[in-house]
This record gives C-alpha cells, structure tokens and sequence, in this order.
C-alpha cells in the first residue's frame, strides 16, 4: 500500500475511535466520564481481539486491557454460538479482560457481508457500582463482593434489541442509578456511531484496502519496536519498587522486574513480586501485560498504538503473584499497582535508554470518595482522583500538577465539583518543595483542602507513595511523600492521619469539617549539580521551592 494511502486510513481509523470518546464525553451523566475522561474507545481483530486502532483521547490503560476484553467475547461466541448483527456485550469482570469492578466494557460486532469486519468496544468508569464503599474504591476488601456487582460478558442487545431486565439488573445495584443509565446510554451512542462511520469508510475503500492498512500498521509498530530493541546494549536490568501496603495489613509489597534485552526481543520478569495479598492491590495477569504496553509506549512514542508494540516482548508473570489474580482477590485499587509498574520500567530503561526516560510521576489517583444524603434525603456520592508531580524528563521538568501516566484523563475542575456535590474546596494550589530535584525538577503536587457543607457524610481514601517516594532517574533525587489529614481544627491545630498512612475508609464528618491532601511531586532527572542558576532562581520567584 503507498504511504500516502496508507496516512488517510490512519487517520481515518483513528478519527472513528476519536469520534466515539467524544460522544461519551459529551453526554455521560457522570463527571468521571464527562469531566475526567475516564473512558476509552477502540478497534479490536475479529478474530484474535488484538489492538487495531485506539483514540487519542481515553486512557490508554483501558485500550490495552480491552485486547483481553474482546478475545473474552470472542471466546464466549465460539462456546456459545448465536453471535448476529446488532448485538451487543456488555460485563466488568476484572479478571476476563478487565481492570475493576468500576469499568464497564460494552463489544459490539461490526458485520460486513454477513462476517464480523472487526469489534468496536466501549469502556467506561460507573460511578456507583454497588458494594461496601460509595464509589467502590474499598481499602479493606479482602474479596470482590466487597467492592460491587461482578458481571459477566452477557448480551445487553440482541439482534439490535435491548433487554431491558439487564438494565434493571444493573440499575438496583447501584447507588446512584440515573448516573448509571445515562452513562450506558452514552457508551452505546458511542459504539452506534462509531459503527455507522466504519462502515463510510469502508464503503469508500473496501474491506480488503481497509485490512490491508491494518496488518500494515501492526508489522510497521512491531518492525519499529524490534529495531528499537536491537540498538540497545544486551543485558539483564533488575529492579524493584513498593506498596505503602495492601490496606488491610501494614506492610509493604515488591513490585520488581528483571528485564532482558537478547537482541531484538525483551523479556519482562516479574517473578520476584510479591505474592498475592488479602488487600485490593491485586491485579489480573491481563492487566499486568497492558501497564507494560502502556509504559512501553511512554518510552518509545514514535512506535504506532496497536498490538505491535508487544509482538517482540515475552512476559514471565507467576500465577501466584499479585499481578496474577484471579476471582474472587480483590483488585479495586489496581490503578495504584498500575502506576507503580510504569514507575519500574522507567527506573529499568533509564540504564539502557536514558534519553527516552522520565522521573516517576506522583504514582498515586489518590481515590477519595465523600458520601452522603442531602437535606430532602437525596443521596450523593462526590468520587473523585486527584493530580500530582510528573518526572523531570531530558528536555526540561516535570508537569505540575498533572494526571496519572495511565491515561490522557484530566481531573475534574473543582467548580464542577463544587456544583455537583455539597462541598467547598478552601484551597487548590501548588504544593511547594515538593518536585524531586536534578538537572530538571519532577513537577510539583499539589494541595487540595475540601470543607463538608451537609450536615454529615462520610469519606474514604484510597492512596499511595505514602511511605515510598517516586523516584528520580538518571541521578535525579525523590519527590515528596503523599500526606492526608482529617477532622482538621485549625484554631487547637490538630489533625489526623491515617494509621496506614494513604488508606482509610469510614472518616465521619460533620457541617464544617475538612479532609486534606497533599500529593506528591514527581522524581527529578539527572544530577542537580547540573541544574542551570537560571531555572534555580526561577524556581525560588515562582514559589516552586522556598529554598535554593
């Protein structure tokens, strides 16, 4: 196929996926989707599920994952039979192509004379699916019952008709049902229209050029990959990092990795993890394989976004590691693991790659959840993530004040926040001193300080890099430990922390009562001895550190 042909499907294709996030953004009820981008739309291979094209704007975690998502569909027709145009899958079972109970993952077919073309698949974060804590981040669940309702890959349509009862099913389990509806409604908009514009395009270039652009695309992302790795020194490069803890006991769990470079392949040994622990920091063994493609690609961006990227690398991931779960571990907070794998790729690759490299970022969505009912007994969940210091990198410092690494999603403005729920945020600022130093600071944290305005409520935390500090590469130093505090009384200056330092569930408040974080910095790149008295100085007039 000419390259210039084969640029306008690219496109093309990757406009669809586009498309599709937009029209979720833009009509789900629930600020996590409509504000934070908490979504992610793709298209998958009809036959193995692999990644063809994915958007630009949803979490690119999401688009990994759902390669697993997809081949489950698949898996399930092939058992079951009776696969027709017009159905629709809908299931989150974390451990069958999932992430958590939160994300629920919609796979429709795409037929072209009578064969299924491709799959077109929608996943988005639900507000409220049930179980102990509202929001479902649960610190203290020891099994997946605790943390919501666990759905199957089930039809919610059949032959272009929607069965009702499964709706119903779903909205009863749910804290806040018409958050609930309105979301489903938005990601089937999205697959509705995403189908229609697959099928202009393939309309305009047929099926055989529109395949022929896609298996190009995967051996062009797997041929750059491959050259990638081979102008790299062979070698082994070992490295760990830690948990705070599991939330149920206090003690620490190893995420490490052995990674090999044998010419043109890589190899990625998590075998000297921790084991699988009673707290929800587990995750599935699919979960594991899309956080490493997504660091992957953090690495090597110029590769293309589709199955390619993994096509040279093999995976030792033991069964009984936390990175391996099955049903019924609880895996709720799996994005504080996820976060945390990235960080020891980048702390891998800056010993064979250091130009591609960046510090650890904040390594934490600091997950907080403050529920109540109002006045007239209506109930409300504020559920919310929250943004901290990215790595200093090759060509200057870190972002402050970002989002995870995990995805493109931003964080909800606090206006909105504040409209949506009974609540007052008495300070949203930089958090000073808190970016790692080097030749390019880690970006900064932030501080987030939040007043109840209801009579009472009750708040949940589920955090990180409490005890263990994001790392700098390349010479460059930590950045500042994550901190929270409740039943906050400035005139006696008194205030609380939690006994495991970033989790907690079931903090009473009442009318005036404020709950703070302070979330860390991102880790500084090279030396500090190397940074310019330029950028110094600059720092110390903006406030960035109070001292030089």
């Amino acid at each position: 196929m000419d390259a210039v042909t084969l640029a306008i499907l690219k496109g093309r294709l990757e406009q669809i996926a586009d498309e599709m996030d937009a029209t979720l953004f833009r009509s789900a009820f629930n600020p996590i989707i409509a504000e934070a981008h908490d979504a992610s739309h793709g298209i998958y291979d009809s036959a193995t599920g692999e990644t063809l094209v994915q958007g630009k704007s949803g979490l690119p975690i999401f688009v990994g994952v759902m390669a697993f998502a997809v081949k489950a569909v698949i898996d399930k027709v092939k058992k079951d039979g009776g696969l027709q145009e017009g159905d629709v899958f809908i299931f989150n079972d974390p451990y069958d192509g999932g992430t958590h109970l939160s994300d629920f993952r919609l796979v429709k077919p795409v037929f072209r004379r009578g064969k299924v073309f491709c799959f077109l698949a929608s996943v988005g974060h639900w507000h409220d699916v049930g179980g102990n804590v509202p929001g479902n981040y649960n610190p203290q669940a020891t099994e997946s019952f605790q943390e919501g309702m666990l759905i199957p890959p089930v039809k919610l349509f059949e032959a272009g008709v929607m069965k009702t009862d499964i709706v119903d099913i779903l909205s009863a389990n749910s804290r806040l049902p018409n958050s609930l509806y309105g979301d489903l409604n938005g990601q089937i908009n999205a697959l509705d229209l995403g189908e229609g514009r697959l099928h202009e395009l393939l309309d305009e270039y047929t099926e055989k050029s529109v395949s022929e652009a896609l298996t190009e695309l995967k051996k062009r992302a797997e041929k750059m990959m491959s050259d990638h790795l081979l102008a790299l020194p062979d070698g082994t490069i070992s490295v760990e990092d830690y948990l705070d803890n599991d939330g149920v006991s206090d003690e620490p769990l190893k995420l490490a990795v052995d990674m090999t470079i044998d010419k043109n392949r890589l190899k990625i040994d998590f075998s000297r993890s921790s084991k699988a622990c009673a707290g929800p920091v587990n995750i599935s063994k699919s979960t594991t394989i899309a956080a490493t493609y997504v660091a992957l690609k953090h690495v090597f961006t110029d590769v293309p976004a589709n199955a390619g990227v993994l096509e040279p690398v093999d995976f030792i991931i033991p069964e009984k590691s936390f990175l391996s779960v099955k049903a019924p571990k609880p895996v709720g907070g799996y994005t504080e693991t996820i976060l945390r794998l990235i960080d020891v790729i980048f702390q891998a690759f800056q010993h064979t790659t250091p130009e591609r490299v960046n510090g650890c970022a904040y390594g934490t969505i600091n997950a907080l959840s403050i529920a109540g009912f109002r006045d007239n007994g209506a109930r409300w969940v504020m559920f919310s993530f929250f943004g901290g210091g990215h790595g200093g990198h090759p060509e200057g410092d870190g972002l402050n004040h970002g989002n995870a690494p995990i995805s493109t999603a931003t964080i909800p403005p606090l206006e909105i926040l504040e409209a949506a729920y009974p609540v007052q945020f008495t300070q949203w600022a930089l958090r000073p001193d808190s970016g790692g130093k080097g030749k390019f600071r880690g970006g900064l944290g932030a501080v987030y300080e939040i007043e109840l305005l209801e009579e009472s409520a009750t708040a949940f935390l589920f955090g990180e890099r409490g005890k263990y500090a994001p790392q700098g590469v390349v010479g460059g130093e930590e950045g500042a430990k994550n901190k929270f505090y409740f039943d906050i009384d400035y005139k006696k200056q008194t205030k609380k922390s939690p006994p495991l330092i970033s989790k907690i569930t079931g903090i009473n408040l009442k009318r005036g009562q404020r709950v703070r974080l302070e979330t860390p910095g991102g880790g500084g790149y090279g030396a500090f001895s190397e940074r310019s008295k330029e950028l110094n100085a600059n720092d110390l007039k903006q406030g960035y550190v109070t001292k030089g």
